[in-house]
């Protein structure tokens, strides 16, 4: 069976034996009271990867954002959110609006949208927090977060990127050689941008293949999130084996991730070549979720079924737009070029049977 509904985008991994050992996998105190060995020197490492003053490491983005909105909440603010914002920041938002905080959405990667709404609000006095995703798993594309930017200095807010899907991918210098850029820092690097006014949530998950997160930002930011955090009192802390795989994923890309993002990049445009000759297509761009465009006469839930009879195992969802159901391929840098190319065939003979 070949997967591809796996979003380890860089094949990255950890086995036990690839870590360095641990006691304890758990101090069995909050973060509030002590942080886990390790824990702040690679908060720092991410920081250097991906342009930012100071970080914490939380254990997931839901932990993250459901504290991080509460936290700014302490001033008089309003949320502006792009409508393919991600589910689990949309949570942490959802939690501060039953308070009372107004919210507002614009349309998807519009920087005029977004003009127009903050204009609209400029009276009320409400310090705008801009939240999307730096990279839209969706669409494949990256948001214009220079552009989000600008728009939030000039009405004095923040902007609050969940960069999970662009971490490990995006880097700076991208080029014809090197499509994603290099370092894999995520948005601000591939933008060029800092500030204190910017907050980075992202999940290791992904590209770096480790189920904890990370809050970057300025060290004043950082340090107010650490201090009001609910869940650094009430739940438990990333456990060091999982810290200990943060340093090994950090290592790993120091080591091999331009290579790794190379290939991957090289894989995800054979799948687009290989689709194209047959006369399908994928949207999707160079990010490797790749969901392929509605197929005339093809039902995509009966698709899905005939191609898990042919071996390939796919992700139907569905579409950000709408209800109508997508058929997405999760390429990695573990994928082979003969795999790609037997899944587009596999692709191609099930749609051939529907005119049988």
């Amino acid at each position: 069976m070949l997967d591809f509904t796996s979003a380890l985008y860089l094949g990255l991994r950890h086995p036990s034996r690839s870590l360095q050992p641990w006691a304890e996998l758990t101090l069995g105190r909050p973060a509030a009271l002590a942080s886990p060995p390790g824990a702040r020197s690679v908060a720092q490492r991410f920081c250097d990867l991906v342009g930012c003053e100071s970080g914490t490491i939380v254990p997931s983005t839901l932990h993250l954002f459901w504290d991080l909105f509460d936290v700014l909440a302490s001033e008089r603010i309003a949320i502006y959110m792009d409508t393919c914002t991600y589910a689990i920041a949309k949570w942490g938002v959802e939690r501060v609006a039953a308070r009372g905080v107004p919210v507002r959405s614009f349309r998807h990667h519009d920087p005029t949208a977004l003009t127009y709404r903050l204009e609209q609000d400029a009276r009320r006095n409400l310090r705008p927090v801009v939240l999307a995703d730096g990279l839209c798993p969706a669409c494949g594309g990256p948001a214009p977060v220079a552009d989000y930017l600008q728009i939030s200095r000039r009405f004095g807010g923040y902007l609050v990127l969940d960069d999970t899907q662009a971490l490990g991918i995006l880097g700076y210098a991208p080029g014809p050689s090197a499509p994603y850029g290099k370092g894999g820092g995520g948005s601000l690097r591939w933008h060029n941008l800092d500030g204190p006014d910017v907050l980075l949530g992202s999940s290791l998950a992904k590209g770096f293949g480790v189920p904890v997160a990370v809050l970057t930002g300025s060290k004043q930011m950082v340090q107010r999130f650490e201090e009001n955090s609910a869940t650094r009192v009430h739940c438990s802390p990333p456990s060091i084996a999982v810290i200990h795989a943060a340093e090994h994923a950090l290592a790993v890309n120091d080591d091999d991730g331009d290579p790794l993002r190379r290939r991957l990049a090289q894989l995800v445009r054979r799948f687009r070549e290989r689709l194209r000759q047959t006369g399908m297509s994928a949207s999707g761009g160079w990010f490797p979720v790749q969901t392929l465009k509605p197929i005339l006469g093809n039902d995509t839930g009966r698709l899905h079924e005939r191609l898990l009879r042919l071996g390939i195992r796919t992700v139907m969802h569905r579409a950000a737009e709408g209800q109508v159901p997508r058929l997405s391929f999760l390429i990695t840098a573990l994928h082979m070029r003969s795999e790609i190319d037997q899944c587009v065939a596999a692709v191609e003979h099930a749609c051939a049977l529907t005119h049988l």
